[in-house]
């Protein structure tokens, strides 16, 4: 099991149609499972390319 070491978090906000409705959404971080020193992690995608 990949250990989770990130600690970003769902942005949350309204989708906003042309008649100004609001609808609740959620953005949520792009999270990957990588290898690092042989150990399975789940980091996400912008700190992956930080680190390689």
């Amino acid at each position: 099991m990949a250990k989770k070491i990130t600690s970003k978090k769902p942005l949350s906000g309204n989708r906003r149609s042309h008649a100004l409705n609001a609808t609740k959404c959620q953005q949520k971080p792009n999270i990957q499972k990588k290898t690092i020193n042989g150990v399975k992690v789940k980091i996400t995608a912008r700190e992956a390319k930080k680190a390689a």
